[in-house]
């Protein structure tokens, strides 16, 4: 996770993005959002500063992420954000569970992104 020795360093709050499980860029990618090969280009954040994203996590784990405007979930279509909340719930679990099984990069993503 480390581009120097200071590691990955959050565009947002400027603060080390430390862990994997805090990982904007990586929850992205686990997503099938970023390719794996254009992840060294992107730039990193905290989950929880990419609060467009992070709203949508749903789980007793992670304190809940409110996004204030247009793209709050709350000005979203219902069906959208039960879509969303379940996808990008899914991935945010999935980070947790690559970490602790340390699985290759290329089984990051959720099972049916991957490519055989």
């Amino acid at each position: 996770m480390a581009r120097c020795d200071r590691g990955y360093l959050c565009d947002v709050c400027g603060q080390q993005v430390e862990e994997i499980t805090d990982s904007d860029l990586y929850l992205a990618y686990v997503l099938g959002l970023v390719p794996v090969e254009r992840l060294p280009f992107h730039p990193e954040r905290h989950i929880r500063c990419n609060p467009a994203r992070a709203q949508f996590i749903v789980d007793p784990e992670f304190p809940p992420v409110v996004c204030d405007g247009p793209f709050a979930k709350e000005q979203l279509d219902p069906e959208f954000v039960a879509e969303e909340e379940a996808r990008v719930t899914r991935a945010w679990r999935r980070l947790h569970e690559v970490r602790r099984l340390r699985l290759p990069i290329d089984d990051y993503p959720l099972p049916e992104l991957r490519t055989p």
